[in-house]
């Protein structure tokens, strides 16, 4: 007779014994008509890591809320929402967008590498985990910094999102699943950090560029027309004078 081991339990993927699941709303007592919601971020929607990406999300299949369409990305800082002069906490202007475009000139960041692969988990959300082993991301995090401090607050861990829970899965399942992905990896360049909105009424909607910081030319590129008209309170949109 040939003996059986029965294989061990998957670790828990996060402290909490069940994962907080995301809704669909309109998230209206948050954005108050506000839109669109600005992100700094790193824009990875690369062929080999939207494959990794679809084959990760293919095997939660089930545990995540539908219709999740954002690009693959890995958020640097927040912005907020834009607006014609100083005004709440999660607001921004021109001239403070400005001051984040001259301090990446200023810290003179050339273009880096990222290793991106092997699944993990928040309460909320599963993710891939992103490798930077030559600090590119902590270096364009410390140019973005207002006085050394983010506007995403807490520990910070590059990421990129597979998707959100839907509803408040049991830890030891969402282990389970996690276990059998494969932790294939894929190399990415980054010479762009990217200027990403979305519309804060569309949970997981699809990201939009507004514009990018090229390392290689160490210079804010511009989208030529904006797609939310108004921004920043003005009719055309865009942000002439944070060049």
């Amino acid at each position: 007779m040939q003996l059986t081991h029965p294989q061990p339990a998957a670790p828990p993927p996060f402290p909490d014994s069940h994962a907080v699941p995301s809704r669909r709303a309109s998230f209206a007592e948050w954005h108050r008509g506000r839109t669109p919601y600005v992100v700094w971020a790193l824009d990875v929607d690369q062929p080999v890591v939207r494959a990794l990406v679809a084959r990760a999300a293919g095997a939660l299949d089930g545990l995540l809320l539908d219709g999740y369409r954002r690009q693959p990305h890995v958020t640097l800082d927040l912005c907020g929402f834009p607006a014609a002069g100083p005004g709440e906490a999660d607001e921004f202007t021109t001239d403070w967008l400005a001051a984040r475009c001259a301090a990446l000139r200023a810290a003179a960041i050339r273009p880096f590498s990222l290793t991106i692969g092997g699944p993990a988990s928040f309460t909320s959300a599963p993710y891939l985990q992103v490798a930077d082993a030559g600090s590119g991301i902590a270096a364009v995090r410390r140019a973005l910094a207002v006085a050394g401090r983010h506007r995403l607050v807490g520990d910070y861990v590059p990421h990129v999102t597979l998707g959100l829970y839907a509803d408040t899965w049991p830890a030891a399942l969402v282990g389970q699943r996690l276990a059998g992905i494969d932790d294939d990896a894929a190399s990415c360049r980054i010479d762009r950090v990217s200027l990403l909105a979305y519309r804060p009424d569309d949970i997981g909607g699809p990201l939009v560029s507004l514009g990018h910081f090229s390392l290689a030319r160490q210079a804010m590129v511009w989208r030529a027309a904006w797609p939310f008209a108004g921004i920043f309170g003005g009719p055309g949109g865009g942000p002439a004078s944070a060049a």
